[in-house]
């Protein structure tokens, strides 16, 4: 019976870590899901606000206001440039939105024009402003390719996804004195991913083809 007992406990234990090291994130009204941490997101069913879960953590989501405002008299839709930011997931359910309701379409431009407040809600009333970049793309098909854009955009900027986390590796690996300085620091591995963000398509199948060589 204690075998039982102990097992059982431990299931429990399992079971229990497992909720508490997860959040739900939503997005807001009018608010859209665009890519998670490098991979485009869909959902089979519309609905006015969707859901997902992720595991405690870093996490880099790219998202867009799309929804109808008035233009006179009509309703039309208004679709924001996408817009890329981290959330740092802990455990707590949150609602990702803007700091503004939005009516007309000219308030939307306007808003849009000018540094827009992204913001997480959580539960218990707390909200937490979020560091966004607006993504822009060129050309008549920007936008038409979401995930080459967010990933064009983490090569430049030496970001990478470590075991389920969004790393900037600029900020764990490069270290500027008081001099303005700059030297690398950090362990070889990380060193290794830095620079292979870094390159080029080219450079890449190059080195990987070094690397086989090695063998």
């Amino acid at each position: 019976m204690k075998n039982v007992v102990g097992m059982g406990l431990m299931l429990s234990t399992l079971i229990a870590s497992s909720v508490v090291n997860a959040a739900e994130i939503t997005s807001a009204r009018n608010i859209e899901f665009v890519v998670v941490d490098g991979k485009e997101i869909s959902f089979e069913n519309w609905a006015p606000q969707q859901t997902i879960e992720l595991d405690n953590g870093i996490h880099q989501l790219v998202m867009r206001f799309d929804g109808e405002v008035k233009r006179g008299s009509q309703d039309v839709i208004f679709t924001s440039r996408p817009y890329l930011f981290e959330l740092d997931v802990d455990d707590r359910d949150a609602t990702i939105n803007i700091d503004s309701k939005l009516r007309v379409k000219s308030q939307a431009t306007s808003y849009f024009d000018d540094n827009p407040q992204w913001q997480a809600e959580f539960d218990n009333g707390d909200v937490m402003p979020l560091d966004a970049i607006e993504l822009k793309g060129d050309g008549f098909a920007a936008y038409a390719d979401m995930e080459a854009l967010v990933a064009e955009y983490n090569r430049e900027n030496g970001i990478i996804f470590d075991q389920g986390e969004s790393k900037n590796l600029n900020d764990v690996l490069v270290e500027v004195d008081d001099q303005g300085q700059a030297s690398i620091k950090g362990d070889t591995l990380s060193q290794l991913k830095l620079w292979y963000t870094k390159a080029s398509d080219q450079e890449r199948k190059s080195f990987r083809r070094w690397i086989i060589d090695q063998d």
